[in-house]
């Protein structure tokens, strides 16, 4: 084998091996046990084959280069997967004056379960809603705020566990 296709197989590897490693974790965080430990065995399995390949050529510079910007480019594409993927749920908390009563109803037309209620903010009254999305429709969620509410203060937060509630019987 050449040179450069040695620094290549070295690249393509690494970049397999951490986008695994990466949608890995976030099967993990997700509580997705199993499908992460099937996912593991492919990584390990690629990790080896790679660590192999760099161990058999280690002095070679351009080989250790390519291993380094194999697992930069390896988190970039895991990163793009998971954010592909969209698992799980998104939740908002969106802050906007207390006036426009009629924003939750604009909200939950669009499809998004709002919870709203009166809040006291700095300058007086303020809505105050929660709004529970999968991730997939997160972009809709926050572009339909965008264009209804465009000076909404607007927290976003990844909830990790569900009990009771609207959200609960969809789920199950």
């Amino acid at each position: 084998m050449n040179g450069l296709s040695m620094i290549l197989i070295i690249f393509v590897i690494n970049i397999i091996y951490v986008s695994f490693f990466t949608v890995r974790m976030i099967f993990t965080f997700k509580g997705q046990r199993m499908l992460a430990s099937l996912i593991s065995v492919v990584e390990v399995f690629v990790y080896l084959m790679g660590l192999n390949i760099v161990l058999d050529n280690i002095d070679k510079p351009l080989n250790l280069l390519a291993y380094c910007i194999g697992w930069g480019t390896g988190v970039y594409m895991g990163s793009k997967i998971e954010e592909w993927l969209a698992l799980g749920y998104i939740a908002l908390q969106i802050v906007v004056d207390s006036k426009d009563q009629a924003l939750p109803q604009k909200l939950r037309e669009k499809g998004f379960g709002v919870t709203s209620w009166l809040g006291e903010g700095k300058d007086g009254h303020r809505l105050v809603m929660q709004v529970l999305a999968k991730r997939s429709n997160e972009k809709k969620l926050i572009s339909t705020i965008e264009e209804i509410a465009p000076k909404a203060f607007v927290i976003s937060y990844d909830p990790r566990y569900f009990k009771g509630g609207f959200w609960t019987k969809r789920l199950n």
